[in-house]
């Protein structure tokens, strides 16, 4: 490999052979009619191994890879249940409504192929309210997600009683997306689940399905409380892969600035489509997806393929939109597609031949779970990384055995967050009386109820809690830690028509007014967003640039929970408040990034309470640096925050996505900053607590970061462009890195 060349490393991953087994002995002979018109006359080991395992009343966790028939895993165990007792039912929970669907089809498929009558329906937001009491009445299988669990079933639970009654599976596919607030939560969710389900006299088995982490059975474990057993060993074939490493080239070796990643993922896919290679790319964001469509489409008006078939798909366009997308890819007639994570799960969407991921995906485990879209059936595909600026990337392209040679990262709850667990409690307490000494998961309930009675939503009576106060407990908590309301995008071109959705954190970044909102390659110019029907009107433009949303953050300390002097600074682990507002936009241009102009706003604040792990500079040690300018000093300290929230990520493994970064300072006469790395979650979800004890190795690691960069003054790879972190920041930022690991 050439030092200077932008291909970084090539890994060859090999092809392997089946591993199979006899279709099990006490498998219905319906089924197994219904396997042989399908041409399987055996099953891949580790099918064999799920159907056992289930045979025998076990938890289980199946951890193969991408398109190992981890479908037929669950499927088989559940339907010949079904076949053999009527009465059985079964809950399968997906995180997200589209995955739900494309499951549907293809259970209703197999109980086709059975000849059977077995009701398989899904139950989530869409399903009409005329539908809904056949659903409960008639299915045997339901297919649902977490949020539909959590405000439409659960607290419904008296109109489900056969249902709970007969319940003998639910199925968690993509057990690994649960992770972080949103697997704190499904937690608590299957506490109260389970609460249900004994109530009405059940104990139903769990199956999970996993892609490949590196703690699955720990995972599932966390999130049911139950012993499982955990399959990992794939008997499924797979084909080549090649998996590039691709750094764009420097073209400012001074201000270390590269090549846009996004151009560069954009000429590499490019590549593929030239050569009738059907590919999928990757954004890591909604932004980035919908640029890279605009830049596909710009270069397939001039060939090599018709800009129709290049489509763009992400969380955020309309259902029958998103099913179309998928149908066209599975027919081969969309030979290229520009997706945020939304295509990382296994939805049913054919063979792809190449994967081009612009930027990368955060964690190692989503990065092998986008590469495994490509070379889904037998034969050689390709998955390229193309890195962008951020240090992250930096550091993962520049060391492939960091990737490569390590397992994927574990995945983490923390399902006794104080304030997820009360919310759920009280959604448990609408759903049953919480009796005295009764568990909620580990916990002892007494306290926290009578905490919630003092407030004024519980009731002590007959030796049990009751809900009292007049809301609706599960429609004050999302899940996922964010307002569950949507906006809706309006197109008021012509006649109004809705085009998309947005979530409501996302809404204030994309969806201000002014804003340029981006969808399928076409321009809106955002007229007015109006937050009481949760609506956004925008207008059909024609322009050569976007827009991006400039945000301020304050962090104010409210309690310290640990502290120690730390080489003439303190690192601190304790609770924080942050405050988010969105105070105005730039307008980027295509193609040559170019701030175009500007914007001010004045948006509504977000406020969350979480923890964080910070360093504290009293003035006595900045008095070390008095050579250089206060100005100069908070560059330093800016540009060693951007250094540390990097390595923090890498070294606790997580989604740099995961961490907040803010400079915030003391209430004193002289300048005494603190440097923020805080859990974006609220209540956090035990990022700091680690980062504490860890400090020491952080800062090593920061400095060998910023040592080894070859800017001069700063750049994205390191500590941040010099342009933004201020005048010798890089210089005084190594200085502090030697004061704090000398």
């Amino acid at each position: 490999m050439e030092l200077n060349s932008p291909v970084r490393a090539i890994h060859q991953v090999p092809a392997a052979e089946g591993s199979y087994e006899d279709v099990p002995a006490s498998l219905d002979p319906r089924l197994k009619a219904a396997l042989n018109r399908r041409g399987i006359a055996r099953l891949y080991t580790h099918q064999v191994q799920a159907f056992e395992a289930v045979a025998g009343s076990r938890n289980v966790v199946i951890a193969t890879p991408t398109a190992s028939g981890k479908t037929l895993s669950y499927n088989l165990p559940v339907l010949n249940s079904a076949l053999r007792d009527a009465s059985v039912r079964a809950l399968y929970l997906f995180p997200t409504k589209a995955l739900a669907e494309d499951q549907l089809q293809e259970l209703q498929r197999a109980i086709e192929e059975t000849g059977a009558e077995i009701g398989v329906f899904t139950y989530d937001g869409d399903t009409p309210q005329d539908a809904r009491k056949a659903v409960r009445h008639r299915a045997n299988v339901v297919l649902s997600n977490p949020d539909m669990l959590h405000s439409g079933i659960l607290p419904h639970h008296t109109r489900w009683a056969r249902f709970f009654e007969n319940l003998r599976y639910v199925v968690i596919d993509e057990l690994h997306y649960y992770r972080g607030v949103y697997g704190s939560h499904l937690a608590n969710l299957l506490r109260r689940l389970k609460r249900i389900c004994a109530f009405y006299g059940s104990s139903p088995r769990f199956i999970c399905c996993s892609a490949t982490i590196a703690n699955p059975r720990e995972l599932a474990e966390a999130l049911v409380e139950a012993p499982f057993e955990l399959i990992e060993k794939s008997g499924s074939p797979r084909g080549e892969k090649y998996f590039i490493f691709y750094n764009p080239p420097v073209v400012n070796r001074q201000l270390g600035i590269r090549r846009s990643y996004l151009k560069e993922a954009r000429r590499v896919a490019l590549e593929f489509i030239e050569r009738d290679l059907q590919t999928l790319v990757f954004g890591n964001s909604r932004l980035a997806t919908e640029v890279l469509i605009t830049y596909l489409k710009d270069a397939c008006e001039r060939g090599p393929a018709p800009a129709e078939t290049v489509r763009g798909y992400r969380g955020g366009y309309l259902p029958r939109e998103r099913r179309e997308i998928e149908r066209r890819l599975r027919d081969g007639e969309i030979r290229a597609v520009a997706a945020t994570n939304a295509l990382e799960l296994g939805i049913d969407i054919g063979t792809l031949d190449a994967v081009v991921m612009a930027g990368y995906p955060g964690t190692i485990a989503s990065t092998w779970q986008r590469a495994g879209r490509a070379g889904r059936r037998l034969g050689t595909s390709a998955a390229v990384l193309v890195a962008s600026s951020a240090p992250v990337d930096q550091y993962v392209i520049e060391h492939p055995d960091y990737f490569f040679g390590r397992s994927p990262e574990h995945a983490h709850i923390n399902a006794e967050n104080l304030e997820i667990l009360l919310a759920h409690l009280k959604c448990a307490a609408f759903e049953l009386p919480v009796r005295e000494g009764e568990k909620f998961g580990p916990h002892d309930t007494g306290e926290l109820c009578h905490f919630l009675e003092e407030r004024g939503f519980l009731h002590h009576s007959a030796g049990a809690f009751h809900w009292t106060a007049d809301s609706y407990p599960a429609n004050a908590t999302s899940l996922r830690a964010v307002s569950s309301d949507n906006f809706v995008v309006v197109d008021i071109t012509g006649e109004p028509e809705a085009i998309g959705e947005v979530a409501y954190s996302a809404a204030l970044t994309t969806l201000h007014e002014k804003a340029i909102y981006l969808h399928e390659a076409r321009q809106y110019h955002v007229e007015r967003l109006d937050y009481h029907d949760r609506k956004a009107y925008v207008r059909r433009v024609n322009c050569d640039y976007y827009t991006d949303a400039i945000d301020y953050t304050h962090v104010k300390i409210l309690e310290t929970i640990e502290s120690q002097p730390m080489a003439g600074v303190e690192r601190v682990h304790g609770d924080v408040r942050v405050n988010r507002q969105i105070v105005g936009f730039k307008k980027i241009k295509f193609y040559t990034m170019e701030n175009v102009g500007a914007g001010n706003l004045s948006m509504p604040e977000q406020e969350m309470h979480t923890t964080a792990f910070w360093l504290h500079f009293p003035a006595d040690f900045l008095a070390r640096f008095g050579e250089y300018a206060p100005a100069q000093r908070q560059s330093g300290i800016t540009g060693l925050g951007n250094a540390l929230r990097t390595v923090a990520a890498l070294l606790l493994m997580c989604d740099p996505r995961d961490l907040g970064f803010a400079i915030g300072e003391e209430a004193t006469a002289t300048f005494e900053p603190n440097l923020f790395l805080y859990d974006v979650y609220p209540g956090g979800i035990g990022q700091s607590a680690p980062l504490f004890r860890l400090a020491p190795e952080l800062l090593r690691k920061t400095a060998e970061l910023v040592a080894h960069c070859g800017c001069e003054a700063g750049c994205p790879s390191c500590v941040g462009p010099a342009g933004e972190i201020g005048e010798r920041g890089k210089e005084v930022a190594e200085r502090i890195l030697a004061e704090l690991t000398g």
